[in-house]
């Protein structure tokens, strides 16, 4: 029976495919077997071993050579998967070339293999992310500016607050989204940096050779050769680890938004649907925010993996015993699930259903109190701001102990009569003209992201 990397009941739901063959298994050996295959290279290229090991150590460093499950085994013994992997590359060369097997990973440590084999992973997964951030931002600037002049209400501390636009809402979206992308531009020269440092991180077995070989190692994988090694010093990992928070984070945000305007009571804005989607066990009226589901179920992990991060920075000395360990599955995981949200965020964001007139509707549930502020506004100016504001609350009361739209009772009102025409006061109260700067907004965060973009 063929299945998914990764053998998860939830992958598929939680995880983009893509990602999890970056960190399946197949994934993280061949990584770490590059990381052998670019050694033998570079040693090769300063002297160091002979050329012609090295065609036997490169046909040897294919993952499919090897039994993950024995090697699975085996690491429960050994402490990581670098050393009976290690051994098993060895017997794999020497079967053809036993002169070849002797220039296996000399000068390296272990954490030498498993780090640099983590950020050629890492640099796949970050291809994978920066894909699809940039996939979703060019998605949410086309939703802004669709829906920019569309109202519905805003909502502080989940009450009818002033109207807003869906194409600000989205503007927002937008917004952390291109900070997101920015961040990773920014990290990138940190991040995708070649460890290695030997047994204690003074590379002292390779001599004088060490500091060639490093820079052509780093070349050999296309990763830039930091100050020093960083067997101990995790702050690279953390950063980026703390930054798919903040995308995880941003996603859940998107997600909270959208399944609380999926709500019943509110019905403004819909997932895509689609056949089998959403669907209760039980109830076949429900529809579901299966997708807002994922976004925010990752928005309620990360945080949780990322503390297990910070938590392993201090490690003790040159070599960490524990707090490293602790590292192994957590960025992983953590670059799993936000690949799974970001999918899941692709999905909802291209195939919005708005439902523009349910908005307005809802918009005068409250029977123009929303609006209040604007009239205050204009009141202040021509007869002051506290006898405006005791006078709108006046009102806004009247209007809700007697069950009446607000612009009735601004209507019956001398003391607001004497200073606004009825035609202000239709305007006052008309929510599509009192939408501030929601315009501009949107304007500048499509401008950002296509600044970004270009």
């Amino acid at each position: 029976m063929n299945q998914r990397p990764g053998n998860q009941l939830f992958d598929a739901y939680f995880t983009a495919r893509d990602m999890r063959g970056v960190f399946c298994d197949q994934g993280r050996v061949q990584a770490m077997l590059d990381f052998e295959a670019a050694l033998a290279r570079a040693e090769a290229r300063v002297g160091l071993i002979p050329q012609a090991a090295v065609a036997s150590i490169e046909a040897a460093c294919k993952a499919e050579h090897y039994d993950f499950a024995a090697l699975g085994e085996a690491i429960a013994t050994a402490g990581n998967s670098a050393i009976p992997l290690v051994k098993a590359l060895g017997k794999q060369i020497a079967k053809s070339d036993a002169e070849a097997e002797r220039y296996v990973h000399l000068g390296a440590t272990s954490q030498d293999v498993m780090d640099t084999g983590l950020v050629l992973q890492l640099r796949r997964a970050l291809q994978l992310i920066e894909a699809d951030l940039a996939q979703l931002g060019e998605t949410l600037a086309t939703q802004a500016k669709r829906y920019v002049a569309t109202p519905l209400a805003g909502r502080t501390w989940l009450q009818h607050a002033t109207p807003v636009t869906l194409g600000m809402k989205i503007a927002g979206w937008l917004g952390a989204v291109t900070r997101s992308r920015q961040r990773l531009l920014e990290l990138k020269p940190r991040l995708l940096v070649l460890q290695f440092g030997g047994a204690s991180g003074t590379l002292a077995a390779l001599g004088d050779q060490a500091m060639p070989i490093a820079e052509v190692l780093a070349a050999e994988l296309q990763l830039t050769l930091p100050e020093q090694p960083w067997h101990t010093q995790r702050d690279r990992l953390v950063e980026f680890g703390a930054v798919l928070g903040l995308i995880a984070g941003s996603l859940g945000k998107l997600g909270r938004d959208i399944s609380l305007l999926m709500q019943t009571e509110a019905g403004e804005v819909f997932e895509p649907s689609a056949p089998g989607k959403g669907g209760s066990s039980t109830m076949p009226h429900k529809r579901n925010p299966v997708g807002a589901a994922v976004l925010i179920g990752a928005a309620t992990r990360v945080p949780g993996l990322l503390s297990t991060l910070f938590s392993a920075m201090p490690q003790e000395h040159e070599r960490s015993l524990g707090l490293w360990h602790a590292e192994w599955e957590t960025l992983p995981e953590i670059c799993c699930l936000v690949s799974g949200s970001l999918q899941q965020a692709l999905l909802v964001a291209d195939g919005l259903e708005v439902d523009a007139t349910r908005m307005t509707r809802n918009l005068d549930l409250t029977q123009g109190l929303v609006l209040a502020e604007a009239v205050s506004i204009v009141l202040a100016q021509r007869v002051g701001r506290d006898t405006a504001h005791h006078l709108l609350e006046q009102c806004c009361k009247r209007a809700v102990a007697e069950r009446r739209h607000l612009r009735a009772v601004l209507g019956d009102e001398p003391q607001v009569t004497a200073e606004l025409s009825d035609a202000e006061l239709d305007h006052l109260l008309d929510p599509a003209h009192y939408l501030g700067q929601a315009h501009t907004w949107v304007e500048r965060a499509v401008a950002e992201h296509f600044a970004l973009t270009a």
